[in-house]
């Protein structure tokens, strides 16, 4: 009997499971309803929108984690953007244009998480006005026309229609599922992982054990920031020019995965794995509600429901630190 308990998934586990099959049925009543939506090249475009989201994703993943938020994800996002599509336009080295920019993203982001936890201010009001900073001191240095644009290079690792020698997929496919094996094994197997989860269980006891909470915040919302800053090039590439904006719908998409995917917006519990499954429940819901007609604004509707449903399902569960 004691054997039989202990092979038990988990409720994590089950919602990650469960993530992932919705991301199936998803896809089974779309090739239903919709021509074409089983084609090649729509599951192309599904996989790199997935992993473009999965990417921005990162970050959230993480912060929500040690129990915090970070509202300037989309602005980073856009100010990585247009600040890379500006200089690799004024001739700078595109390798260290993104030397540049993911700098910048870090420090910003080491703010973000010094001020929130040093400051004891809600990471929400911290991130919101940063990133609002952040964007407005790159418009003005644009005058609210950024120019310029990625490297081939960087378009055809994201283009749709790129290929990784027969298989028919761009690199930023395969390098995405390398980078998540890597975030995977980095939160369950080394030290960081579990002082993240420690922090975010009990964060009252976590200085008991020799975790510095101030340390601990400010280098999560700098990796943040960073993965941020990774899917404002990326999208550079993929769109072909800069757009300030450009990262605006992962507000609500990168905190959308996080949920889906079963991760305690209170804090101590979730994995990367299942925003993973919260990326493509919510690329292959999207895709399947614009191919069956809806307006821009019912899907948001749509996804908004979703959402709300499922907070109230996992915020019914008590904090991770009440069951210890």
């Amino acid at each position: 009997m004691a054997h039989r308990r202990s092979r038990r998934l988990d409720p994590g586990q089950v919602r990650i499971l469960g993530a992932f099959a919705g991301a199936v049925l998803i896809h089974c009543v779309g090739i239903l309803t919709i021509d074409g939506y089983g084609s090649t090249f729509a599951l192309r475009s599904m996989l790199v929108l997935a992993s473009l989201l999965a990417v921005a994703s990162v970050g959230q993943t993480l912060v929500v984690i040690i129990g915090g938020i970070d509202l300037s994800i989309p602005f980073l996002i856009g100010v990585a953007n247009v600040v890379a599509a500006q200089l690799h336009g004024d001739g700078v080295n595109f390798a260290l244009v993104c030397a540049f920019v993911l700098v910048l993203c870090f420090l910003i982001g080491l703010a973000n998480g010094a001020l929130a936890q040093g400051l004891g201010i809600h990471p929400l009001i911290v991130t919101l006005g940063t990133g609002t900073i952040a964007e407005g001191a790159v418009l003005l240095w644009t005058h609210g026309a950024p120019s310029g644009s990625a490297p081939d290079a960087v378009a055809n690792f994201v283009s749709i229609g790129g290929s990784v020698g027969p298989i028919p997929v761009p690199w930023l496919v395969p390098c995405f599922i390398l980078l998540a094996l890597l975030i995977v094994l980095t939160l369950a197997r080394t030290p960081y992982g579990r002082r993240l989860y420690a922090l975010g269980s009990n964060p009252t006891a976590a200085p008991l054990a020799l975790i510095r909470p101030v340390f601990m915040w400010a280098l999560t919302f700098g990796l943040s920031a960073v993965f941020a800053g990774v899917a404002g090039i990326l999208l550079l590439g993929f769109t072909g020019s800069a757009y300030g904006d450009v990262g605006q719908p992962y507000l609500f998409q990168t905190i959308a995965a996080v949920v889906v995917g079963g991760t305690a917006l209170v804090g101590g519990r979730g994995s990367y794995l299942g925003t993973i499954a919260g990326a493509l429940v919510l690329t292959e819901l999207n895709t399947l509600l614009i191919g069956l007609g809806l307006q821009a604004a019912a899907v948001q509707t749509a996804l908004g429901i979703v959402i709300v449903a499922l907070v109230s399902v996992y915020g019914r569960e008590p904090h991770v630190r009440t069951t210890i």
